[in-house]
């Protein structure tokens, strides 16, 4: 098992560890889901709002047709699932294996995917959020490559915790990802991993990017509006037509800015 799938599912099982509800059972089993999604339809939608699926096993299930808002799926496997255009509003997917799944266009606002699993196992393709709405979501998971173009991650959680941080530091890995047009702004990304990164057009105005690792990484045509760099790496970034860099903050501690490219 190579390093990355070993913290990943480490991360998971973190998360079992220390969260504050443990589910004895799930509320429905995998084919009364199953059952209730088979008659559903875009104008009459499966409510799970507010029941708990944690611990089960709903691979390939489409959910477009669902709602499951506040919805536990609590270290499920949600493997290859159809999330698109779905309502995941407030949903707990701490510790879900989401290799493969579609969340394209879900409004996913206030939901916490904290230690998510996406490594490991014969699924290698990694979970899509293209254009999903994730404002003020809670997030630590490692996304090397995926595409989560056109996202809304406002007010976003996904910087480290170093009060959380007594077994290891855990971090977002977001290395190589496609965030283009993105909209950070006001988000806590602090000490996140984000080499090479697509972040063409984004929004990060008032977002903290203290201590994260962006080398490599394009920011053409980005709002930098009163982003904080502090002690972040910005090595080889690519800072063409960048808005707001003159109020940018934490510039004067951020690491490589001579070797920036403007």
């Amino acid at each position: 098992m190579s390093r990355r799938s070993f913290v990943s599912i480490f991360g998971a099982a973190l998360v079992a560890l220390l969260s504050s509800k443990v589910a004895l059972s799930a509320d429905l089993s995998v084919e009364q889901v199953r059952d209730r999604l088979r008659s559903a339809s875009a104008s009459a939608r499966a409510d799970f709002s507010g029941m708990d699926l944690s611990d089960l096993d709903l691979s390939g299930i489409d959910f477009r047709h669902a709602h499951l808002q506040r919805t536990s799926l609590f270290a499920s496997k949600l493997v290859n699932c159809d999330f698109r255009g779905g309502d995941l509003r407030a949903a707990n997917l701490n510790g879900a294996w989401l290799m493969g799944a579609d969340f394209s266009g879900a409004d996913l606002t206030g939901a916490s995917l904290l230690s998510v699993v996406v490594l490991g196992g014969p699924v290698k393709k990694m979970p899509v959020f293209t254009a999903a709405k994730m404002a003020g979501v809670k997030m630590i998971a490692d996304l090397p490559g995926a595409d989560l173009a056109g996202a809304d991650f406002r007010d976003a959680r996904i910087g480290v915790n170093i009060k959380n941080q007594g077994m290891g530091q855990m971090r977002t890995d977001l290395s190589n990802a496609n965030l283009s047009g993105v909209n950070f702004a006001g988000a806590d990304v602090s000490r996140s991993l984000m080499t090479f990164a697509n972040l063409r057009g984004s929004n990060l105005r008032g977002a903290n990017f203290s201590l994260v690792k962006l080398s490599g990484s394009d920011l053409s045509g980005a709002d930098v509006t009163d982003t904080d760099f502090a002690e972040a790496d910005l090595q080889g970034v690519i800072l063409r037509g960048v808005v707001g860099l003159d109020k940018a903050r934490g510039l004067a501690s951020a690491l490589n800015l001579d070797k920036a490219v403007r």
